[in-house]
């Protein structure tokens, strides 16, 4: 089936104002670059890294960043750099997946619940007021401990505490457009609701939930690592920058301050990288904002 000239159009208007905003805004273009960094390293990390990540090496144990280690050894001779560059894939597949998860329940739920109301509305709000009456981390902790500490269940603790989030944004915005003229004469033409809540309703909240998303990858990563980090996330010896940072952290008073401090700054220009990308993906998939 060949592809109609409307359809191709519409590429091409969002690829030029994609273009368009990136180019002018120099915070959303170093946000963009620091992305595709992060995917070059999760997509081609593991064959790029000058060492194996796993393997320890005794006559090289805890030395300072050189030429040869660019972020220096841990304790048990394994090269940072390398063991930073592999965890990329890790941290950015769970929070890929969990906010993948979450948008696939909490969003539906919520469209549900502002579209049709009544009971859908009711019980979609109990469930997230359930969940919102926990703090989310020490959610997590509970549902990874009870569970265990693999990464499906990290990825399932993660959909679940924000589940109240996505919910409740996607029920606001449906709500707000469950009348609105586009939606009547979706009704009049014969659809059924169900039709009109996916091809209507849906397509027009994606832009503040992209968003949304984009802000909610930060926050996995980093509900990943502090999982990680108070020893109920991955396990050792995966690479996993909670998992480093947590190993070095009792070594900064001897000296050793490169085990901990690289991974956090790759912990930390991940989420940052996340948070500033929402503020140009809102700008270039909402209609709105198009000139």
């Amino acid at each position: 089936m060949s592809r109609s000239p409307g359809t191709g159009a519409a590429i091409l208007a969002t690829l030029s104002h994609a273009r368009y905003v990136i180019s002018g805004n120099p915070v959303t273009a170093f946000a963009f670059m620091l992305l595709g960094l992060l995917l070059f390293c999760a997509v081609f990390g593991p064959w790029i890294v000058p060492f194996d990540p796993l393997a320890s090496d005794t006559a090289a144990t805890l030395k300072a960043p050189s030429l040869r280690h660019w972020f220096g050894t841990d304790a048990l001779g394994r090269d940072v750099f390398s063991r930073v560059v592999a965890a990329t894939r890790l941290d950015l597949a769970i929070a890929v997946f969990s906010v993948a998860l979450v948008f696939a329940f909490g969003g539906l739920a919520g469209i549900a619940a502002g579209f049709f109301g009544g009971w859908t509305d009711r019980i979609v709000g109990r469930i997230a007021d359930t969940i919102m009456a926990f703090p989310l981390f020490v959610l997590a902790m509970g549902i990874v401990a009870a569970l265990g500490n693999t990464v499906t269940n990290i990825v399932i603790a993660t959909a679940i505490i924000n589940f109240p989030l996505y919910a409740r944004v996607a029920r606001t915005e449906a709500s707000v457009r469950r009348e609105a003229g586009f939606v009547m004469a979706a009704r009049l033409s014969g659809n059924s609701e169900l039709r009109i809540a996916l091809t209507s309703i849906l397509p027009n909240i994606l832009p503040i939930m992209m968003v949304q998303m984009s802000l909610t990858m930060g926050y996995a990563i980093l509900n990943a690592a502090g999982l990680s980090f108070i020893g109920l996330g991955v396990r050792p010896p995966m690479p996993e920058w909670g998992i480093m940072v947590a190993e070095g952290a009792g070594s900064i008073i001897s000296g050793e301050w490169w085990l901990a401090l690289f991974p956090g700054l790759a912990l930390m220009l991940a989420v940052f990288c996340f948070n500033l990308i929402g503020d140009g993906l809102r700008d270039i998939v909402d209609p709105q904002r198009r000139t």
